[in-house]
């Protein structure tokens, strides 16, 4: 499995149904789940929580806590559901998250970092990753971030996803913070150069596909995240461009026809239909009528017949 190109982890983005949907335009791109905070998977409904579709691999579960032992054991569930990766939450600088001790907090604490990546690697036999940012506050010198590094790795973690970008821990909301700090690609460049055994997998301010080769000059993999969820559609080219698969030629209708099977099935058991279609909103981005498209997707649960309802969407996507 190939990290060459992967889907960030997004918060009520990135669940179960924009999964399998990606999975209708890429067979190949690594793919994360949500932030699963540990305390949900060892106390709260785990089949809600983690089951997926096969299709959906290769899959990685990114988890949030700051606990070893418990981070080990939500690990051992994880890798029991059939996750290919666990990968730790060391980059977000939400003020909920920080309150819990863990995201991009953590990078000040790599001790503790290590500790938790010790007891998984006791644990599971599948890869565990962390993703992190380039800094936090003042520790915004490269040293900061080899140190992280070291320790870190030292400790067992061969996979490092890497936010270019430092976090402001006060005064940046989560958005600002994705966009505001500046983004400073060389300082992961030279990560891969000084770590040249680890995988060094480059993330933050990509907006299109056809940007990730320059990146992989200097690192193993590149992580795309909002322009994947605002902008689907480009998605179409990552088998073609990064894995040597044959270059699929879908349309948006395709796309969208072949989709329509799983929403039914999904309603059929019980499922919002708006818990599922709000991921397509991007699909319609760039074509004439994609305000028609975004409106009539939006209303879907108050039509009496939202399969046919579904087939006419389709056919808007022209």
């Amino acid at each position: 499995m190939s990290r060459k190109f992967c889907v960030a982890p997004m918060m009520d983005r990135t669940d179960r149904h924009e999964r399998f949907f990606l999975r209708k335009l890429s067979k190949k791109a690594y793919l994360y789940t949500e932030m699963i905070h540990i305390n949900a998977i060892l106390h709260g409904d785990k089949n809600k929580l983690l089951s997926f579709n096969p299709c959906e691999h290769p899959l990685a579960i990114q988890l949030g806590g700051n606990d070893p032992y418990k981070i080990s054991e939500a690990a051992i569930i994880s890798e029991d559901y059939g996750y290919d990766e666990v990968n730790l939450n060391i980059g977000c600088p939400s003020n909920r998250v920080q309150g819990g001790g863990f995201g991009a907090v953590l990078m000040k604490d790599p001790k503790l970092v290590s500790a938790c990546i010790k007891s998984v690697r006791k644990k599971i036999k599948i890869p565990v990753s962390v993703k992190c940012r380039i800094g936090v506050d003042d520790m915004d010198e490269y040293k900061d971030l080899n140190l992280f590094i070291e320790q870190v790795s030292d400790a067992g973690c061969k996979i490092f996803i890497i936010h270019a970008r430092k976090a402001w821990l006060n005064g940046l909301s989560p958005k600002d913070n994705r966009n505001l700090p500046p983004l400073n690609y060389e300082r992961v460049y030279r990560a891969k150069e000084e770590f040249p055994d680890l995988e060094i997998i480059l993330n933050g301010g990509i907006e299109e596909v056809s940007q990730c080769n320059a990146h992989l000059e200097f690192v193993d993999g590149v992580m795309m995240g909002r322009k994947a969820y605002d902008n689907p559609y480009q998605m179409i080219e990552v088998d073609s461009l990064f894995f040597g698969l044959p270059k699929e030629v879908k349309s948006r209708k395709e796309i969208f026809l072949d989709f329509i099977p799983y929403v039914m099935k999904e309603i059929s058991t019980g499922e919002k239909i708006h818990l599922i279609t709000r991921h397509l909103m991007g699909l319609s981005k760039g074509i004439r009528n994609a305000k028609e498209v975004r409106t009539h997707l939006a209303n879907l649960n108050t039509f009496d017949e939202p399969e046919k309802n579904l087939y006419q969407i389709a056919n808007q996507l022209t």
